[in-house]
């Protein structure tokens, strides 16, 4: 059997495995609702939980790339065990447990485990595809976007159970991901020991110019996105009550105008071969600015059809460049620097957007939400001025 053939189901291995395991990501948010009925009190839980997960990536992917854990130890292994890991601290939002502090330490603890499942799985990737890894990254990408939206679908099919039944079921995809790994994708032939974290080194990747515009362009995405994906289902419920006859399944479009994201991704991976991956990249941010800069005239007024459409051309291009800000990085990294570049320009993306998320959390009680969404059009104006500044490819 020729290695092509013995390597043809890697990808849609690693493809399928980050998707289910990335189930886990906005698993608490999807059945915030449900929550916060434990915790009354605590009127900036969603802030607070989608914040715990992101500043649990951050610091999982600091301590992984500080300790080279996925160059020392097998990958795959590293990707199941953390699957694993991942998958039981997922559960601990099912204790009935009094104190909020504790369900936000089980919600940092799996942000901390998925650091050993997304980065880690374009590492197995790499090992394998020496050749077309861009192209690669747009159905990785593409992945994480709909594990991140499948808990809103799980919803919606479970609505009649115990909202336990959600984060029961990311729980079990996660584990199903992780043996998928473990069993079908060994230690690809292209893996070679990579160099030690090193702090002060991984900040020369700024100092060339296409590098700087395509990590500032990604930060402008990155200041946008999540709190986007954090709040849908919040201006979804708020149509609905501005609109009495509107019936909108909150549960059902968070999923469905997150997921169409992931489609997006690959979609621009393939334009990107075509037509550049600065240039997609720099028009995918320019409509969802465009979309930030119009959300007064389309969140809450007019029909259901012009909202949801309207939530979909955000969806849509909210999600496009994130693969081709990745590949973009990556081209123009330094290439004995590569993965710590990569890290610190992921880290400083995650921290931004726990800025961004808690930001409009506070000006939501200060300002009228007609308005609220147009400061996430900061980050796109900003990654468009650094886009347009200097030349990557």
């Amino acid at each position: 059997m020729s290695s092509s053939k013995k390597t043809k189901h890697v990808l849609p291995t690693i493809v399928v495995a980050q998707f289910l395991c990335t189930s886990l990501w906005f698993a608490g948010n999807a059945v915030l609702s449900d929550i916060v009925k434990n915790f009354p009190a605590e009127t900036n839980l969603l802030a607070n939980l989608t914040s715990m997960v992101q500043f649990g990536f951050i610091s999982g992917t600091l301590v992984f790339a500080f300790f080279a854990i996925s160059d020392i130890f097998s990958p795959s292994k590293v990707f199941f065990i953390c699957g694993i890991a991942a998958a039981l601290f997922n559960l601990g939002a099912c204790l009935p447990v009094s104190d909020v502090n504790l369900l936000l330490l089980f919600r940092f603890l799996t942000g901390f485990m998925l650091a050993g499942i997304y980065p880690v799985g374009m590492k197995i990737a790499s090992d394998y595809f020496k050749d077309g890894l861009g192209k690669s990254l747009g159905f990785l990408v593409g992945a994480l976007v709909f594990g991140t939206a499948f808990p809103h679908l799980l919803k919606t099919f479970t609505a009649s159970f115990p909202w336990q039944y959600v984060i029961f079921g990311t729980s079990a995809l996660s584990l199903t991901g992780a043996l998928a790994i473990l069993l079908l994708v060994p230690n690809g032939p292209f893996r070679t020991a990579g160099q030690k974290f090193n702090f002060r080194s991984c900040f020369d990747g700024f100092k060339n110019p296409g590098f700087r515009s395509a990590a500032f362009g990604y930060f402008g995405h990155m200041w946008e996105l999540y709190t986007f994906w954090a709040f849908l289902p919040g201006m979804l419920l708020l149509f609905n009550s501005k609109h009495p006859s509107s019936t909108l399944n909150i549960p059902l479009f968070s999923f469905l105008v997150i997921a169409s994201g992931g489609i997006s991704c690959m979609i621009g991976g393939m334009l990107s071969q075509k037509f550049g991956a600065k240039r997609i990249a720099t028009i995918a941010l320019a409509i969802s600015c465009s979309c930030c800069l119009l959300s007064p005239v389309f969140l809450f007024n007019g029909s259901a059809y012009l909202f949801l459409i309207f939530l979909f051309c955000w969806g849509l291009s909210g999600t496009a460049d994130s693969p081709l800000f990745s590949s973009l990085i990556a081209k123009n990294a330094p290439e004995s620097l590569r993965g710590t570049s990569l890290t610190l320009v992921n880290c400083i993306g995650f921290a931004i957007t726990i800025i961004s998320i808690q930001a409009v959390n506070v000006l939501s009680k200060q300002f009228n939400v007609q308005y609220l969404y147009m400061v996430l059009a900061i980050g796109p104006v900003l990654g468009l001025w650094a886009l347009m500044g200097k030349k990557s490819h």
